[in-house]
């Protein structure tokens, strides 16, 4: 499955990491530059980013789950247990 961003959440990355060029690296980049390593950075570390975040939503749902006795049953009580 190939990582993709809408255009204009695409742009604001372009400018993000041109920003950070200028402010973290002294040096200008332009915008085929700033294109080309956030296609690179999507390519190589997307994949794993976004694996980790479905992990952390997958133990979450999970945890939430295993929580579900508690929060949807309130204690019953003894008349109806017999």
């Amino acid at each position: 499955m190939a990582i993709e961003f809408p255009p204009d959440v695409r742009k604001h990355l372009i400018g993000s990491i041109k920003q950070f060029f200028a402010d973290s690296l002294d040096q200008d980049i332009g915008e085929l530059k700033a294109a080309l390593l956030l296609d690179f950075v999507i390519k190589e570390m997307g994949p794993a980013i976004y694996n980790g975040a479905v992990l952390d939503a997958q133990a979450r749902v999970q945890e939430f789950v295993a929580e579900l006795d508690g929060i949807c049953f309130e204690a019953e009580s003894g008349y109806w247990k017999k």
